[in-house]
């Protein structure tokens, strides 16, 4: 039986966790803090509390995997956590398990591009801010070893979603001055993405896929969406906030990742806020 590690057991690695193990893999998990850790006690497979950016304590782990999935989170943090968690944590996780097949989960804000044009995995990547320079300098060492970099649209699933959250709460503001493209893509669509990825190693080795629904949506479409969907106002006009990655607009092409066979269950927006999303809120 394969073993795989998930590095960063959170809101997409738990459920990478779930899949990978209903799929017959013999799973461990791993959190950055032991309240973490002990949240997911009960699950058919252990989560340890181990931080990864500590090469001790990612040495004192015991066990062998055939496949590491980093999948950390830095929960916002500024650019010193982005360097420790993923550019550092990588580094650890890839000496200490040098044998094993490496996925790395980066993001598509590492394409800066600003016209709305489409983009795949060929386009230019070159953030401007220090964030996505971390993250492609991460990118750049899993390449080296020939790991593959998944690179992650917006996230959003079952109790998670930015565009919903923003309206709900009366927080969203539609900018009359900004048209941009947001590319998403929900949780079961990236976990699928992963064991793909994994089940066919040798296509992807040493290879950047981008994961993301079929069809980026603007954020007033999506607001519109919602407001006729709920029944309820549109959001205020107003300038847009600053954004923690910079700002962007394009089109992030799924095509590669999709020739490779991924099918999402939910290749769109409405699809996923359909069938998945409101449902999760209780709409």
């Amino acid at each position: 039986m394969a073993r795989i590690l998930i590095a960063g057991c959170g809101y997409v690695g738990k459920a990478a966790a779930d899949l990978f193990y209903g799929q017959r893999w013999e799973v461990e998990g791993w959190t950055a803090s032991a309240q973490s850790a002990a949240r997911l006690a009960n699950q058919p497979y252990p989560v340890r509390s181990v931080d990864i950016t500590d090469p001790e304590a990612i040495s004192a782990a015991s066990g062998e995997f055939d496949v590491i999935v980093q999948c950390v989170s830095t929960s916002g943090g500024e650019s010193e956590a982005y360097r420790r968690v993923y550019l550092e944590g990588a580094r650890n996780l890839i000496e200490r398990f040098a044998g094993a097949r490496f996925l790395f989960t980066s993001s598509t804000s590492v394409y800066a591009q600003t016209d709305g044009a489409v983009v795949d995995e060929a386009s230019p990547a070159e953030p401007a801010h220090e964030k996505g320079k971390i993250l492609r300098e991460t990118e750049e060492l899993v390449l080296e070893t020939g790991g593959v970099v998944a690179r992650l649209g917006g996230i959003h699933g079952p109790g998670r979603s930015f565009f919903l959250s923003k309206f709900l709460s009366g927080t969203a503001v539609m900018d009359p001055a900004e048209q941009r493209f947001v590319n998403q893509v929900h949780r079961d669509d990236i976990v699928s993405a992963f064991l793909l990825l994994v089940e066919q190693a040798a296509a992807g080795e040493g290879q950047i896929f981008n994961v993301v629904g079929d069809r980026p949506i603007l954020a007033r479409e999506a607001y519109e969406w919602l407001s006729g969907q709920l029944g309820r106002a549109l959001p205020t006009s107003g300038p847009a906030a600053p954004r923690k990655r910079g700002r962007s607009n394009k089109q992030v092409s799924n095509a590669k990742l999709r020739a490779l066979g991924w099918e999402p269950r939910y290749p769109t927006f409405e699809a996923a806020m359909t069938k998945s999303i409101l449902p999760s809120f209780g709409l």
